[in-house]
């Protein structure tokens, strides 16, 4: 299943904020081109972040970047629609220059910069700043189009400088180079690098032969790799793999035999280790939660 594009209406407006009550969050795997700050205000249920299962519960605080699938599906009992059990949620989408082109280029903002950056990993935001997040977010509801201006920014800059931030992806695929790329050379290397890996990941992969590509020592590239992706080359081509194996999960159309094949792993067992350490959950398990509809 693909995940859908959700065209958010920031025709009139910089930003959206919204307080949301229903009876089950009904958004289907979508993504969007904007960041996404969104606080759990009631219910329970499974989130699917990019690759990644996990339960989400009422009081959770997210961050994350553009283009990230995901969704919320709630516990069973919250479609019964017996009138006892609600969710709601408070969420802000905002793009990178809604306070104007290269605003958070400036060096005041330099935190929040990189916060933006490891937004990308889809960020769980904890530490003693969080109450402070939630009680700011209830607030906006109350207040003028200005003030909520100003309160986002005040949420942002007390994340960037105080918050615990605990990342829910493992990887994520910088196209264009990562953000400490040296130069052209170094993006060229880098962008080479990422189209080998995303045309041969089905396949068993070689470092030397991307090494002799660049015209590097094996030890020269994957010191070059961990540098710039802070992971090891075959740790992120396993964790390309899974993310492949994710997708094809979400649909009925093949066996996971066949989806491990698919997904690069010669060794059915090896799949299910991986898969388990990177999801959380065994490859079976993954698909039932994302297919059952609780309905």
């Amino acid at each position: 299943m693909r995940p859908q594009l959700h065209k958010l209406p920031l025709k009139d407006c910089s930003f959206l904020y919204k307080n949301w009550h229903c009876d089950y969050f009904d958004k289907p795997w979508h993504f969007h081109e904007e960041y996404e700050l969104v606080m759990i205000e009631k219910s329970k249920g499974t989130k699917f972040i990019g690759e990644k299962v996990s339960d989400f519960e009422e009081g959770d605080l997210m961050l994350l970047a553009p283009r990230i699938p995901h969704f919320f599906r709630n516990n069973v009992n919250y479609y019964k629609r017996n009138g006892r059990l609600e969710a709601s949620s408070i969420f802000i989408h905002f793009s990178e220059d809604f306070l104007g082109k290269n605003f958070f280029d400036l060096p005041e903002m330099k935190l929040v910069q990189k916060l933006l950056e490891n937004a990308q990993y889809a960020v769980e935001i904890q530490g003693d700043v969080k109450p402070y997040i939630i009680d700011r977010l209830h607030r906006m509801n109350g207040e003028s189009a200005a003030q909520r201006l100003v309160s986002l920014l005040d949420i942002l800059v007390k994340i960037s400088e105080r918050a615990d931030l605990n990342p829910v992806l493992s990887s994520t695929l910088p196209k264009g180079g990562s953000t400490e790329a040296g130069g052209d050379q170094e993006i060229s290397r880098i962008n080479t690098i990422f189209d080998y890996i995303t045309n041969n990941f089905r396949r068993e992969i070689y470092v030397h032969e991307i090494a002799e590509k660049l015209f590097m020592s094996k030890a020269s590239f994957s010191r070059f790799f961990k540098h710039h992706t802070r992971k090891t080359f075959s740790d992120y081509v396993t964790e390309m793999r899974i993310s492949h194996a994710c997708k094809l999960l979400m649909n009925e159309d093949q066996n996971i035999t066949q989806i491990s094949f698919e997904s690069g792993f010669e060794n059915l067992s090896n799949f299910y280790k991986h898969f388990r350490r990177i999801t959380g959950v065994i490859p079976k398990e993954y698909r039932r939660r994302f297919l059952e509809t609780g309905l």
